[in-house]
């Protein structure tokens, strides 16, 4: 018979062989998903998972340091030394922690928290709106990878009447100097009024400037850009020029998103090396 080692065995089977290790119903309190009492009934519904396998027994263990905890699906953040704030970033600030030109950068956002925090993907100067800072750079590196291909949203009021045909155009996809690109979604908010239009456009590019050079290929150049959504978050009602920490659920969703989106990319990875084969 084979000996079966410690490390071969999920961390949540290994009750007690580990001074790190906590139970499962402890650790999801100390995370604020509910009591310990509520926990354990969630245990035992089979709402529980960790590094993706569903745990319903109350002797089940957890390590949190290095386990993944999800309750209905929804990870949960178990790291608390890890920031997420969203920030309103207002036109005429660039994306940067310290600017060589002297312009206005983000240090004015970050320099009231303890954590070093970076901020997730760029917004170019000229563009406001929602911009994630974070001092997870796993997180980080998903959300602002163009192969995770995270959806973003942006509000832009262009030059012109948007016509039916224009939309079509930017679903079919339009030819730039570094190859073509398409819209996800894109309509045309309210009426036109003074010879501008406001147009909601939604894409998963991580491209430079990308919305105003698609707009700009119809002939609507942007005289106004707006971010309202990235990924799971929506800017809301947050003013311009203000922070505030995300909130459980975002969190969570963020998290989500990221275990998702490395599941994903580790399937194409595995499906292209066996085609490869």
């Amino acid at each position: 018979m084979s000996e079966i080692h410690p490390w071969d065995v999920p961390a949540h089977d290994r009750a007690g062989d580990s001074p790190t290790s906590e139970r499962l119903q402890k650790v999801m309190a100390a995370a604020g998903v509910a009591s310990r009492r509520v926990s354990e009934q969630m245990i035992i519904a089979g709402r529980v998972s960790v590094n993706g396998v569903i745990v319903d027994e109350l002797g089940a263990r957890i390590e949190p340091g290095s386990d993944e905890l999800a309750v209905d699906g929804v990870v949960i953040q178990l790291d608390q030394t890890k920031r997420y704030i969203m920030l309103n970033k207002p036109s005429g600030v660039v994306s940067t922690m310290k600017d060589e030109n002297g312009r206005p950068d983000l240090r004015q956002y970050t320099e009231k928290y303890e954590e070093r925090l970076y901020n997730v993907g760029r917004l170019d100067a000229e563009t406001s709106g929602l911009l994630l800072l974070t001092n997870d750079g796993d997180l980080a590196h998903v959300l602002a990878h163009p192969s995770f291909g995270v959806e973003k949203t942006y509000i832009a009021q262009v030059r012109g009447t948007v016509y039916p045909a224009t939309i079509r155009k930017l679903l079919a996809g339009v030819e730039l100097d570094d190859g073509p690109i398409a819209a996800d979604k894109v309509r045309v908010m309210g009426e036109p009024n003074g010879g501008r239009s406001m147009v909601e456009l939604t894409l998963h590019s991580g491209r430079n400037r990308i919305v105003r050079r698609m707009l700009a290929a119809v002939d609507h150049p942007v005289e106004d850009l707006v971010r309202r959504r990235f990924g799971p978050l929506n800017l809301g009602t947050l003013p311009v020029g203000r922070t505030r920490e995300l909130s459980t659920a975002e969190r969570g969703a963020l998290l989500t998103l990221a275990r998702d989106a490395r599941a994903a990319r580790a399937r194409e990875t595995g499906s292209a090396a066996e085609d490869g084969e």
